[in-house]
């Protein structure tokens, strides 16, 4: 069977694969419909534009440098403090059962 991206497509049918070749990271200005297509080589300079309009109304914000300690930090805290919940309703619970056998 033949891959639709290397037979000749309509407009239509490149534009509902242009999603996955765009996704795909291929050089899709390579494509053998965009060579031959104004029309679809227009459209994607369009979303081309839009998606670099898109990344400046929202910058990658890097993470601080010490983040994963920080998180690594919280979660051996809250595990130290588990553990010491769990410590103290230990006797309770061994004092309460055996309360109840005694009885």
């Amino acid at each position: 069977m033949t891959d639709p991206r290397d037979t000749v497509l309509s407009c239509e049918q490149f534009q509902a694969l242009l999603p996955e070749l765009i996704g795909s990271g291929v050089d899709i200005n390579r494509h053998p419909h965009m060579l031959s297509c104004e029309l679809c080589r227009e459209l994607l300079a369009e979303l081309e534009t839009i998606a670099e309009a898109a990344r400046q109304l929202f910058p990658t914000v890097e993470p601080p440098d010490d983040l994963w300690n920080q998180i690594e930090s919280a979660i051996i805290k809250e595990e130290q403090s588990s553990d010491s919940r769990t410590d103290a309703a230990e006797p309770a619970m061994k004092s309460a059962g055996a309360s109840t056998g005694s009885a």
